[in-house]
């Protein structure tokens, strides 16, 4: 007989041979600028907790008074179970926060863009999107239903082509793109296609998982980063990131999202947000506005950090040809080290874990190419991004 599941295996071998093998690290300590794994400190740069509030003690005290309160589960869908005040003042929050009439809390981003993207469009229907998408938004985008045509990443020009062949085709549209792309860094150009959403009729939701409590003046993400929160558009994030929680929301009008309460499934039929994950995701978003020297701070060490990358990472010629490094455009605490093969990427990774440093060695198919993925923090100190710097060039120039 043959046995059934006899291809993983294969499957496996074939993962590990195109250095595509991936494996969990085991953190023993708070998440924070330096986390203990294996014994040891390392300085982190793996982490998306760019405001350092994941580990802070008053998002840790917040959780643990409404998990006394409310206890440790919402125990269902909270249509039919019934939800907690802690869940609506979250979402009024979040909606005055977005400056949006309101908002709606799913239990993860995930789960926020499969559900939002399959109520908003269905087999009739049209979307564009950003070929550099987060895979959420692309699978929501296959779940749908509907037709789905990318777009070269951030081209505006090629999109409204597209747009003027093929929109007149179908009922509805959406453009989906993120607002910071995850694994780039780099920002996606809102006002031109705000501007082609509305002069072709279409439906505009952003992914503001990485924007959140990073772009703008006071952390709000893009639209304000760009002046635009009075242009009508569907804005998605996490709470897991910047905020330090867990969890997605949605924020938009009104009539929006009272459409997503009754339409999207992911909400309807998932458990809702734990209260503590609730309570500190809340206590996040208040300490965001009482503190604003944390963005400041998280722009002075993406500056800085920068600049030093740029000052100094050069390599020794007879290694120049294979090993150029690129650091790639951002506009975010994402900075990425485009590197030019899967194998050389573990090994710079490997390296920097074993000079006291964690930073992700991420490869395709997450990516198109290779690269370092490096995130700065607002708690990092400027000794910190030096040591990750020197590093790095000593790596690079040094191969094994």
């Amino acid at each position: 007989m043959t046995n059934p599941y006899s291809w993983v295996d294969s499957s496996l071998e074939a993962i590990r041979k195109a250095n595509w093998y991936r494996s969990v690290r085991t953190i023993d300590s708070r998440p924070g600028a330096v986390v203990e794994m294996e014994g040891r400190s390392l300085l982190n740069f793996a982490s998306n907790d760019y405001l350092g509030l994941a580990g802070d003690d008053r998002l840790i005290a917040a959780a643990v008074e409404a998990t006394r309160r409310w206890g440790t589960g919402s125990t269902g869908s909270r249509l039919l179970s019934g939800h907690r005040s802690l869940h609506r003042d979250l979402e009024r929050a979040i909606a005055d926060f977005k400056q949006t009439e309101d908002a709606l809390v799913f239990s993860s981003g995930y789960l926020a863009n499969l559900g939002t993207i399959a109520a908003l469009v269905g087999k009739r229907d049209l979307i564009f999107a950003d070929r550099y998408n987060h895979s959420s938004l692309k699978s929501g985008a296959i779940l749908s239903g509907a037709t789905v045509r990318e777009y070269p990443h951030n081209n505006v020009t090629e999109l409204k082509l597209q747009l003027q062949q093929w929109r007149s085709h179908y009922r509805r549209c959406l453009i989906l793109t993120d607002s910071v792309f995850s694994m780039d860094g780099d920002i996606c150009p809102l006002p031109q296609l705000l501007d082609l959403s509305e002069e072709f009729e279409s439906m505009l939701l952003i992914d503001e998982a990485h924007a959140t409590g990073v772009l703008g003046a006071t952390g709000a993400g893009s639209p304000e980063h760009f002046g635009l929160r009075h242009r009508p558009l569907i804005q998605m994030g996490t709470l897991s990131k910047a905020l330090g929680s867990l969890g997605g929301y949605v924020a938009g009008s009104a009539p929006l999202i009272d459409y997503l309460r009754n339409r999207s499934a992911s909400w309807i039929y998932t458990t809702g947000l734990s209260p503590a994950d609730t309570a500190a995701a809340l206590e996040a978003i208040a300490i965001l506005k009482q503190e604003p020297q944390r963005l400041v701070k998280l722009r002075q060490n993406v500056t800085h950090l920068q600049q030093f990358i740029s000052e100094k990472l050069t390599i020794s010629e007879e290694n120049a040809e294979r090993r150029s490094p690129k650091l790639l455009p951002s506009g975010s605490p994402i900075l990425c080290v485009q590197l030019d093969d899967p194998a050389l990427v573990l090994s710079v990774g490997d390296r920097l874990k074993e000079n006291g440093i964690l930073a992700s060695a991420v490869r395709p198919p997450t990516v198109p190419t290779s690269r370092l993925r490096i995130t700065v923090m607002a708690t990092h100190e400027t000794s910190h991004l030096q040591q990750l710097v020197e590093s790095l060039v000593e790596i690079l120039r040094t191969p094994r």
